[in-house]
């Protein structure tokens, strides 16, 4: 496993629509590598998801991490078939180091998508998974967190330099 660079605002890729992955490609060892390094990439910077697009590669694969007794969520080619309800949430991005700001969500959805295995799954999602689950779909569509932003709530926040 490897740290993969992340991608940041100022990157076209960000702005690119990701393709689909070949579902006989989903076990193989490139995409299994890329999963592995998004994964500790997510892990290392304290991310909820990550989307490959933000490593630089425009394949439909999501992770996320919203610490439940689930474990690490692997979505590609995720497709939010359903969507209910909406709240105001804090959001931020890894391609936006310290900034956050106010996002309209779903409050639940219902994605559908294959896991590492290359099992078709179906998940209704509430909450930080359904919001981090609609984020990282954007992302996919070259779609970023700041074009939500409710205006006038982006924030920069300085880091602590401990």
């Amino acid at each position: 496993m490897a740290l993969r660079q992340i991608r940041e605002e100022s990157d076209e890729i960000l702005r690119k629509k990701s393709r689909d992955v070949e579902v006989d490609d989903i076990t193989g060892e490139k995409i299994q590598t890329l999963i592995n390094d998004m994964i500790e990439t997510m892990t290392h910077y304290n991310g909820v998801g990550l989307a490959a697009v933000q490593v630089g590669i425009l394949k439909k694969i999501i992770v996320i991490d919203v610490q439940d007794e689930n474990g690490v969520y692997v979505m590609i080619n995720p497709k939010i078939l359903k969507s209910k309800g909406n709240k105001e949430c804090e959001e931020g991005c890894l391609s936006f180091p310290n900034q956050f700001g106010r996002v309209i969500r779903p409050t639940e959805v219902v994605v559908e998508y294959y896991d590492r295995n290359g099992e078709l799954i179906k998940l209704k999602a509430k909450d930080l998974l359904a919001q981090a689950i609609c984020h990282e779909c954007d992302h996919l569509e070259g779609i970023l967190f700041i074009d939500n932003v409710i205006p006038g709530t982006l924030e920069y926040v300085t880091p602590d330099n401990d």
